[in-house]
């Protein structure tokens, strides 16, 4: 499995409660998500099996299980697709997916298809076969990741939308030199600091954004990472995980006990400011005040 294949489908489990308010607006009502989801891999292989079947898995290939308000568990096949290129039989293989799983659990199923791919053309949708008077269709849930609007996804505070911007950026790539795409890779990071929502959450979505992006020069990976790190308020070498376990750290520390390191939390708090990072943000961050940075 390829690097990218690997990071979606921890991203899918790290994001999943996510992933199904991105697809589900009234996802809280419809699934019970205090409850913890169970992902099949393991039985998905097994109904797969790589060595007899031409058709096994080859992309990132979750099966969920989920349960509903009402009580009935539901399984929910996600496929991500992480490669460039066509695949004509991949309507084809959607349906085996269904009718095995059906047959191996007899439970509602709803599938995901999701090109990461650059081919515009290709989208397949459903799978359809006909024969003397009897005939299947089959279709599933699609999302065309290069034709989704920055805008929009800018405009969401869901963390998935974060992993897709990531991934539309990675898709532009052959158009970008490096030092736009470290500019706008800087930009998804500044957006994400602003987001609402909780540490552990914006430091899934950041590893996924810092080990997605490729720069075909190795220097400006180092250069990524000093602009997190300023970003982030930490040293030019710690990483954004390092940087939010450090942070229950620095909120422990009283104001008072800042005085000795005053100077540096204004230095950071300058470039933060700089770089367009909410008062609110920098001041969380920093243990200024408000109105002690609206005054840098």
């Amino acid at each position: 499995m390829k690097h990218n294949d690997l990071l979606w489908k921890a991203a899918l489990e790290d994001l999943f409660d996510d992933f199904l308010r991105f697809f589900y607006p009234e996802a809280g009502q419809l699934f019970d998500l205090e409850k913890a989801f169970e992902y099949l891999d393991k039985e998905l292989d097994q109904l797969f099996p790589p060595e007899h079947d031409k058709y096994a898995p080859r992309y990132v290939d979750k099966l969920v299980k989920v349960f509903t308000k009402q009580g009935i568990e539901e399984w929910i096949l996600i496929h991500v697709e992480v490669q460039s290129y066509k695949d004509h039989d991949f309507a084809k293989r959607m349906f085996q997916y269904y009718y095995r799983i059906l047959d191996q659990y007899d439970k509602p199923i709803t599938a995901f298809a999701i090109f990461a791919d650059s081919d515009k053309n290709f989208h397949p949708k459903y799978y359809e076969r006909e024969f003397l008077g009897t005939r299947v269709h089959y279709s599933y849930n699609t999302y065309k990741i290069i034709d989704q609007d920055d805008a929009s996804l800018k405009a969401s505070n869901n963390p998935f939308a974060m992993a897709v911007l990531a991934a539309k950026l990675v898709l532009l790539r052959p158009a970008l030199r490096d030092q736009q795409l470290l500019d706008r890779a800087s930009a998804l990071v500044k957006n994400l600091l602003n987001m609402q929502m909780s540490r552990d959450k914006i430091r899934k979505v950041m590893n996924f954004l810092r080990y997605y992006i490729h720069f075909e020069n190795p220097e400006m990976i180092a250069k990524f990472e000093q602009r997190i790190s300023i970003l982030t308020g930490g040293s030019t070498t710690m990483g954004i995980e390092e940087f939010l376990l450090d942070n229950a750290k620095k909120e422990g520390i009283e104001k008072g006990k800042l005085e000795g390191k005053l100077e540096e939390a204004i230095a950071i708090a300058r470039e933060l400011k700089k770089e367009g990072l909410a008062i609110e943000f920098i001041a969380k961050t920093t243990k200024l005040s408000v109105e002690e940075i609206e005054k840098l």
